[in-house]
Parts: C-alpha cells; sequence; structure tokens
C-alpha cells in the first residue's frame, strides 16, 4: 500500500488546507518555538526576510510583527496550497507570497537580511542543497535560523503515531519519518558549515503543552492534517481502528486528570553568512 504525498508531503494533492486541523496537529507546538528561531535569525525593523516552507504563515505572522512598517516578509513554499492559506491569512502588503522550491529560490544573491525555515529543512531531499541556497540569498554579515523536531521519542505527540504507523505502511517507512531526520545536532552543524555558514548555533529547546483529552488531539489527525494523518486516513477502516487504539495506549502515561500533557524537543540552528 502507498500514499500519494502531494508537495511539501502536508497536504493531498489538489486539496485546500484545513488550517483549523493543521493548527491543532502541528501549529500548537511549532508556534511555541518561533520567537526562538526569529531571535537567532536576529531579525530587526525594516529587515527584508525570506521565510522558506512558510506553510499557512504561522512564523511570518510573528516575523511581521518585528519588522515594523518598512519591513517585509517574503514566504515561499513547494505547495500552492500552503501559499493560498498563507495569503488569506493575511491582508497586509508588507507579507508577498511566491511557490518556490527550497532547494532552487527564485532570488538574486545577497537579496535578504535575514532566512527562515521553521519545520521544513528536513523534508527536503537535500538539505544541503537548501543550506546553500539560504546562504546564497542572505546578504553578507546576516543569519539564517532553521528550526527542525527531534528523535522522534522527544516528539511523542508525533513520533508515537510515525512508529506505529511505520508497520502498517512498510513501504513508506522513510517519509513517515522524515519529521526526525535532522535530529543529529552535529549533522546539522557540519549542513551549515559545509553551505558557507560561519558562528554556527545549534541548540535544543523544549516546550511542554496540552489537549483537553486524547480526542482533541486526535481529531485533527482524523482530519487528515499533514503527513502522518494523511497516511493514517489512508489505511483501511480496521487498520485505522488498530492504529488508534495503539496510540491511544502508547500516549496514556501523559494523561493527567483527563488532560494529555506532553513535551516536544526541537532543534533551533542558526548562522551567520
Amino acid at each position: 500500500m502507498s500514499v500519494s504525498f502531494g508537495p511539501g508531503f502536508h497536504i493531498v494533492p489538489g486539496a485546500r488546507v484545513n488550517r483549523s486541523a493543521y493548527d491543532r496537529y502541528l501549529g500548537r507546538w511549532s508556534g511555541l518555538f518561533v520567537r526562538e528561531v526569529l531571535a537567532a535569525a536576529e531579525i530587526a525593523e525594516s529587515h527584508r526576510i525570506l521565510d522558506v516552507a512558510t506553510g499557512p504563515g504561522e512564523a511570518a505572522s510573528v516575523a511581521l510583527s518585528q519588522i515594523g512598517i518598512s519591513g517585509l516578509v517574503v514566504g515561499v513554499d513547494i505547495s500552492l496550497e500552503m501559499l493560498h492559506a498563507a495569503r488569506t491569512r493575511f491582508a497586509d502588503r508588507r507579507f508577498r507570497a511566491a511557490i518556490a522550491d527550497g532547494q532552487a529560490l527564485p532570488f538574486a544573491d545577497s537579496s535578504f537580511d535575514a532566512v527562515i525555515c521553521q519545520l521544513g529543512l528536513m523534508f527536503f531531499p537535500d538539505p544541503a542543497e537548501g543550506l546553500r541556497e539560504f546562504r546564497r540569498v542572505l546578504r553578507p554579515g546576516h543569519c539564517a535560523a532553521v528550526c527542525v523536531i527531534s528523535v522522534r521519542e522527544r516528539a511523542p505527540m508525533w513520533g508515537v503515531l510515525a512508529e506505529i504507523l511505520s508497520r502498517y505502511l512498510p513501504d513508506q517507512q522513510n517519509v513517515l519519518n522524515l519529521s526526525f531526520a535532522l535530529a543529529d545536532a552535529d549533522r546539522l552543524e557540519r549542513l551549515m558549515e559545509g553551505a558557507g555558514f560561519r558562528e554556527i548555533r545549534v541548540e535544543r529547546s523544549t516546550h511542554a503543552g496540552s489537549y483537553e483529552s486524547f480526542e482533541d488531539y486526535w481529531t485533527p489527525i482524523e482530519e487528515g492534517a499533514g503527513s502522518l494523518p494523511q497516511a493514517y486516513r489512508n489505511l483501511p477502516e480496521a487498520s485505522r481502528r488498530e492504529v488508534r487504539e495503539e496510540v491511544k495506549a502508547r500516549l496514556s502515561p501523559f494523561q493527567s486528570n483527563g488532560r494529555l500533557v506532553m513535551s516536544v524537543e526541537m532543534l533551533i540552528m542558526g548562522g551567520r553568512a
């Protein structure tokens, strides 16, 4: 059995982004780290920022609050559907969206004061090439910052589901575990050094969050928001029931008074051009 993932993996080809489900599945966690990413990129007023793999514009939204009236955020994504979600989020002339491959950016050298990539680089076929492109479009002396998920054991809200789905879809294991593909801090540093960055910093950051209940956690998965939920929805109904019950059992140690309380670790890497 195989899954037909769209560009960027998170959206079914041709489908509209369910932003509410996406935010509940991924955004509620990734948003906890955005300000740290912007700090690593040394975002400042009037900056021209490139947000690679902008998705529905979560990081761009925070960046817009920090660049003043003369700044600009350019959000690029390989998924047209994601870009549509980002465009409809902002009624702001300081945000522009463009469909682009992060490994072949359609911008001149030294075009931006900062480059950010929030939970996108691990999905690149060639992360090293992506970082070289980030370096190319950065102005000398300015910074890029990347955020990636740590190992799946330190991200149980996605790691448990990925592990279980990999048994049901063994031919899709590589895609199902891409979220954790850049969890090695030493490798990240080598990749950034190879791309020509200096003053490289890789830091681990952990934030906690909670769901009202297991159902609160599971609903956006049923709605297909993200690559793992798409794979889940592709399974036969009987297999979906089995997966749901196994995930529920595996996450039971995180239950507290009916709530599901977890934490996630991410790696935030910054470097100077």
